[in-house]
């Protein structure tokens, strides 16, 4: 099967016009919305206020700025990426490749929850070795507490991401498993095609099924 004639993975029919209003009430587009904000305020704070005389504050390991910074950034263009694939995502008249669309959704969003959660704990390592009273922490102190703090909400927005295209995965193998096996009701049974079974007489009898007439026999008589 090749095309899509109807809808298929949670969406309409293939063709059908792009409506706005019901786009943005997608909750996966909702929640690629605010995890692109928060990757915004991640990338921002570290890369504004967690540098002080070219290193990073966060107990000087550059690794948890840059690690910071890198998985904000990457986690901003996915989500622009993936928002445009929701917008086109009826339009694509294949059901494979709507399949694929939706095994890149999982694979990656999962992936960005798991690194989410290694960024929250890398972070809030980092953070918990640094000595607060020094010029570097009070620096940028607020910002760091926040980017610890949107990288912890991120964990659960990557992660409702990772559910609804579960849910859509699931709802489309059991559609195509739906239209393999399910059998038409308006097919004729094999069985049911001898004559008489189309009038709907219980008293008719298929072929082959009466016995052979026995023709009366006289004993003759001497």
């Amino acid at each position: 099967m090749s095309t899509a004639t109807g809808g298929a993975f949670g969406a309409g029919k293939a063709g059908a016009p792009f409506d706005p209003l019901q786009y943005i009430k997608r909750p996966q587009v909702i929640l690629r919305a605010v995890s692109s904000l928060f990757a915004i305020i991640v990338f921002g704070c570290i890369s504004s206020k967690a540098w002080y005389a070219h290193a990073c504050i966060m107990n000087r390991d550059d690794n948890a700025c840059g690690y910071g910074t890198g998985i904000g950034v990457l986690a901003f263009l996915i989500c622009i990426g993936f928002l445009i694939v929701d917008a086109f995502f009826e339009n694509l008249s294949s059901v494979q490749h709507r399949k694929y669309a939706v095994l890149a959704d999982l694979g990656i969003s999962g992936l960005w929850t798991f690194l989410w959660f290694v960024g929250f704990c890398y972070l809030t390592d980092a953070w918990r070795k640094t000595d607060k009273g020094s010029i570097e922490a009070t620096h940028g102190k607020d910002n760091v507490q926040a980017a610890i703090a949107f990288s912890f909400f991120s964990i659960f927005t990557w992660g409702a991401i990772t559910f609804f295209a579960v849910r859509r995965y699931r709802m489309g193998a059991q559609e195509a498993f739906a239209s393999g096996y399910d059998q038409d009701p308006n097919a004729s049974s094999p069985y049911s095609s001898f004559p008489g079974s189309d009038t709907g007489d219980p008293y008719q009898q298929p072929p082959f099924s009466q016995q052979k007439e026995v023709p009366d026999y006289q004993q003759p008589t001497y």
